[in-house]
């Protein structure tokens, strides 16, 4: 899977993120992105060049589906568990990996997956990487039969 694909599956989580904790209008959120974090150095870290047109896709779609995307989710969740008791961030890799699968059947769904638990390795452990695993095979499973 090619780097700016990946940059921009973790700028896409982090956008979602945001929009879910601010309420950032989706015109506003994705300039913001493209001007300030796709490709730029922030704390003296320098972000890959991200595929802006896949991180727009990702993220507008996730949005523009996202009841469908967490009825979904919410299937493959155990008994007593919905999608808002999980981790904000969880949720959005869960949302944004759903979308890939639901959406894009261009895409494989092993790149989908891994490049997911890719993007968790940034904010999680072994227990919520193989919770992700878990989740979007079961996604990938009844979306792409």
């Amino acid at each position: 899977m090619s780097k700016s694909r990946s940059a921009a599956r973790l700028a896409a989580v982090q956008a979602l993120y945001q929009q879910e904790m601010e309420a950032t209008p989706m015109a506003q959120l994705l300039h913001e992105f493209h001007q300030h974090r796709l490709g730029a150095t922030i704390e003296d870290a320098t972000y890959a060049d991200a595929d802006g047109t896949f991180f727009d896709d990702v993220v507008k779609g996730t949005d523009a589906r996202r009841d469908e995307i967490d009825a979904v989710i919410s299937t493959k969740l155990d008994k007593g568990w919905t999608i808002a008791r999980l981790d904000r961030t969880l949720r959005q890799i869960l949302r944004a990996g759903s979308y890939e699968l639901l959406a894009r059947p261009d895409i494989p769904v092993g790149s989908v997956i891994n490049d997911y638990l890719n993007v968790a390795d940034a904010f999680f452990d072994t227990r919520e990487k193989r919770f992700i695993n878990g989740i979007l095979d079961a996604v990938a499973k009844e979306v792409r039969s």
